[in-house]
């Protein structure tokens, strides 16, 4: 479907919080076989919390969870490259079953070149998800960069779609819902609920 049909037509997606998503953002949508997430400050609110002896506490959101379990229903794959390093992510990876998990990873665009190569994909199938000047290599090459409101000026203006829900609280679950429903994957999606 062209932006004019559309733009034109009473087909529309909404996010999480009812607002209408650009045509263009739908058409990038469409074809994205993969989603490429940064951790801090996307799967996690981007605060570190360090405890007794130096434990470093990580919360993620449940909404995000579900929506990466959805994800991977419904054939999308999905990965992490993060520059840090944390036992809770490859925990959480393991829960929700991500088997790309790229921690440590201090030059993004190399991991993120190696992922598509192993993995089949050229960047036109491929949406990245950054907060961060270090996104910034993956944005200029995935077919739809999403960010969220609280990521660095350079990175709102490059993305393609902000999110209205900030980093650990639902982005990453904004994100997925929007490509499923672009992908016309939704109304499978809430077979399932309405029973």
């Amino acid at each position: 479907m062209k932006d004019s049909q559309i733009r034109n037509s009473k087909f529309e997606i909404r996010n999480l919080r009812g607002r209408r998503i650009p045509p263009a953002v739908i058409r990038r949508a469409k074809g994205i076989k993969m989603l490429v997430l940064d951790v801090d400050g996307i799967l996690t609110d981007g605060r570190l919390v360090y405890g007794p002896g130096g434990h470093e506490f990580t919360a993620f959101h449940i909404l995000d969870g579900h929506g990466i379990k959805l994800a991977l229903r419904f054939g999308l794959s999905l990965a992490l490259i993060t520059g840090r390093e944390s036992e809770a992510v490859a925990q959480r990876a393991r829960e929700l079953g991500i088997l790309e998990v790229h921690q440590k990873a201090l030059d993004k665009l190399s991991v993120f070149q190696d992922l598509l190569a192993r993995r089949g994909l050229t960047a036109s199938q491929v949406a990245c998800m950054g907060d961060d000047l270090v996104d910034l290599p993956l944005f200029r090459r995935a077919a739809l960069a999403i960010t969220v409101p609280g990521a660095v000026e350079e990175i709102r203006a490059a993305a393609h779609y902000v999110t209205s829900r900030p980093g650990g609280q639902g982005a990453v679950r904004e994100a997925i819902e929007l490509l499923l429903k672009a992908q016309a994957h939704w109304p499978a999606v809430m077979e399932r609920y309405r029973r």
